[in-house]
């Protein structure tokens, strides 16, 4: 699929994102992080990739009273956008604030493939692996791991926090190179 294409699933995800986002900050993530995206489409592609969406059955037309049309994504194009969305996704790496993120989890045998995927997905995006399902990174990273979790829909199986200090800071300063 074409990098416009994706995009608009994107941006049509975000119009989602947007309204189940109560924080005013995310929100202006979001619109702002749509906005710069937008800008770099060609408008020519842009409308022979709505039509191929469209006969894909990735979006659909909405008609307004007013004789506008809306297009929202179906079930099919969410999914296809969230996994695009969860293959690009990366953890930014501001100036180290002090504090460790760790994410601890109990996913049950029956969901062991997921589990698998999960460890695998916090590994590519940097966390070191402290335990078998224990996993450390100095970098805030709630939403992406609150993103992550829905995918996989394993909410009730993992906690997350954040920690002041660790018994072995030195040794984690030394890997992360901080």
């Amino acid at each position: 699929m074409s990098p416009t294409k994706q995009k608009i699933l994107l941006t049509l995800l975000a119009g989602v994102a947007l309204g189940f986002s109560y924080s005013p900050n995310m929100q202006y993530r979001i619109i702002k992080e749509v906005r710069r995206e937008w800008k770099k489409i060609n408008k020519e592609k842009l409308k022979r990739d709505i039509r191929d969406l469209y006969k894909s059955h990735l979006i659909e037309e909405k008609k307004n009273s007013d004789g506008s049309l809306t297009y929202v994504l179906t079930k099919k194009g969410k999914f296809k956008a969230l996994t695009y969305h969860f293959n690009e996704m990366k953890i930014k790496k501001p100036e180290w604030d002090g504090k460790w993120r760790i994410v601890i989890f109990d996913i049950p045998e029956k969901l062991k493939l997921t589990r698998e995927y999960f460890r695998q997905k916090l590994k590519d995006l940097g966390f070191l692996e402290l335990q078998k399902s224990v996993f450390v990174i100095p970098h805030s990273c709630e939403d992406e791991i609150d993103f992550i979790v829905e995918y996989f829909n394993i909410r009730k199986y993992v906690r997350c926090g954040t920690l002041e200090t660790i018994d072995n800071d030195l040794h984690l300063r030394k890997i992360f190179k901080l």
